[in-house]
């Protein structure tokens, strides 16, 4: 039957009792990339980002720094590691319900950080937005007082900083910038 067949419809979330996910179409599954159905997880990608955007749906982060499951994703998955035993976990919890047709293992092109070699899971974090004049005001007026090299690209940030109405104030990187 053709997708459009799913128009509006609903089905159980597979692992939190009584939660209701709706099923949206998105551009970015195709019959070339993707199976037609996928997860939505806003949290963890651009795609999935602008999907629950534009449907105004929450951007609810099961994950924390650390990259367990937080308290959010229900006590079987609480403090388990996302690409470890809460994979694992997330499993039984499907079979358990009879929800998984099919497992078979896949090597996902996880990003890698490039100080640990380690795979990353992408997720959201807190930001704090503001749109205020006297941040601009005084970023405009720092940036006059910095050397810039060509001295005609102060004009261009000049432009750029008074363009610009919204702030992220942003604590995500505390160990610096590679």
């Amino acid at each position: 039957f053709p997708g459009a067949d799913l128009a509006d419809g609903s089905c159980a979330h597979p692992t939190i009792p009584d939660k209701v996910s709706p099923l949206l179409p998105a551009n970015h599954v195709t019959m070339t990339k993707g199976t037609g159905l996928v997860h939505t997880a806003p949290a963890h990608g651009m795609e999935d980002y602008n999907v629950a955007s534009h449907h105004q749906l929450p951007m609810d982060c099961l994950v924390d720094e650390g990259g367990f499951f937080t308290e959010a994703a229900g006590p079987e998955l609480q403090k388990k590691n996302v690409l470890e035993e809460g994979n694992e976990a997330v499993i039984q919890m499907l079979q358990a319900a009879g929800s998984l047709l099919k497992e078979e293992k896949y090597v996902h092109s996880y990003p890698y950080d490039w100080r640990t070699k380690k795979p990353m899971i992408i997720r959201a974090s807190k930001q704090w937005f503001v749109n205020t004049a006297s941040i601009k005001a005084t970023a405009q007026e720092a940036l006059k007082k910095v050397k810039v090299v060509p001295t005609s690209a102060v004009n261009r940030m000049l432009e750029m900083l008074d363009r610009r109405t919204f702030w992220c104030i942003s604590r995500q990187r505390s160990w610096g910038v590679p």
